[in-house]
């Protein structure tokens, strides 16, 4: 359905009423304030010189896309949006947000022609993408952006080919080449910046010969959070902020790199995941929980049976491992998550009752359920535990 930028507040004031009225069972909330604390953290960081480009990707890393997107253009804090596909940057487009948005992603060839209708810029990589585009007719020219092959062997291509590209763009009338691009292999997994600098300098050497030839670009970028974050020299002409514009840190090699430099950094978590309780019942010692009799309770037991499971994205290697936090307690994970439903012990958890709020990830009281706490018990990364969120669920700004 298309929505006009002033219909889509008018639909999410009407979201956060329902959270009063018609309870949701599951759902996420953002943090506004958070939000829009690290935009301002990311654009001082980077200064003037410096395009900031959050990415909203994959539903902005699970966050809701749409929503992300809008409080980010509201806020006059960025420059630019970056998305993974065309249909990503299709639907922005679609909902009232006018900011240029670059896709990082591959686009079909049947696809170029409605990406260059909606202004949306491309990062190319491929001669038939340059020939198909070559060959569309259009009143505005395309803003493509070549992506340099400089270690992390993903998309990109070496320097012949980036000349060849070149070549092709600038003998068009309709493309322009507006920036080359590059993505570090390893700059988030260690204190070691040595092969990130060895890209960087592949970058800037295959840049170099490129400007020599007379291909020029005005927007180069090589920079992620961590990146940015760490490496300064990266910053360049524009910079893709993605986890940390969510207030969550690339990793703990990041985090370190910068208590090393003296640095105090802080960065808000925006995004809180939420249940309810839907039945509270009491087990007698020596009974089972859920699928596979994995979990036996050894005295008189009360549990919640909460409607989240791993539909929802919470994970199955939570179970008999996690707690959630209930009346600003924690409460285990008892028996294997199921599908739809989790079950929690509330034993010392007095006056528990159906309806009753609970958070699966984010703060409630003094105490937290964190995305790397999460990553840590099911063995992946925070990213991961994020973007894996059901996109199905309500998102509602707060």
């Amino acid at each position: 359905m298309r929505l006009k930028l002033s219909n889509f507040h008018l639909r999410a004031d009407c979201i956060m009423q329902r959270t009063v009225t018609n309870k949701h069972l599951i759902w996420v909330e953002l943090s506004k304030k958070d939000l829009l604390k690290n935009l301002q953290t990311f654009r001082d960081l980077l200064g003037d010189r410096t395009k900031l480009c959050p990415v909203v990707k994959s539903n902005a890393y699970g966050h809701g896309a749409l929503q992300t997107a809008l409080m980010i253009q509201d806020s006059g804090l960025a420059n630019w949006l970056a998305v993974n596909s065309v249909d990503e940057g299709l639907a922005l487009r679609q909902n009232g947000v006018r900011m240029p948005v670059l896709v990082l992603g591959y686009v079909p060839l049947e696809k170029l022609s409605e990406a260059a209708l909606h202004d949306l810029r491309l990062t190319v990589y491929n001669r038939e993408t340059v020939l198909k585009l070559k060959a569309l007719k259009t009143k505005k020219k395309i803003c493509l952006h070549l992506k340099l092959e400089t270690g992390t062997n993903r998309q990109g291509v070496d320097l012949p080919g980036a000349l060849l590209l070149a070549k092709m763009i600038k003998g068009s009338k309709n493309l322009t080449l507006e920036g080359y691009s590059t993505h570090f292999a390893n700059i988030e997994d260690t204190t070691d910046r040595s092969f990130a600098g060895r890209q960087l300098q592949r970058y800037q050497k295959m840049l170099d010969q490129l400007e020599q030839k007379g291909f020029k670009a005005p927007v180069n970028h090589i920079a992620c959070t961590a990146a940015s974050l760490v490496f300064p020299q990266t910053r360049l002409q524009l910079a893709r902020i993605g986890i940390g514009l969510y207030g969550l840190w690339p990793s703990r090699e990041t985090m370190v790199s910068l208590k090393e430099q003296g640095s105090e950094f802080r960065l808000e978590p925006v995004l809180s995941w939420k249940t309810r309780v839907a039945q509270v019942k009491t087990v007698a010692a020596g009974e089972y929980i859920g699928y596979g009799c994995t979990f036996r309770t050894s005295r008189r037991t009360r549990i919640a049976v909460l409607p989240a499971g791993y539909y929802d994205g919470y994970d199955r290697k939570l179970s008999n491992t996690a707690y959630v936090l209930i009346g600003g307690k924690r409460a285990p994970i008892r028996g294997r998550v199921c599908m739809n439903l989790c079950m929690a012990d509330i034993t010392d958890i007095p006056g528990v009752k159906p309806e009753d709020e609970v958070v699966l990830l984010g703060k409630q009281g003094k105490e937290q359920v964190s995305a790397e706490q999460l990553a840590q018990w099911i063995g992946t990364i925070n990213y991961e535990v994020v973007t894996r969120i059901n996109p199905m669920l309500p998102r509602v700004a707060v």
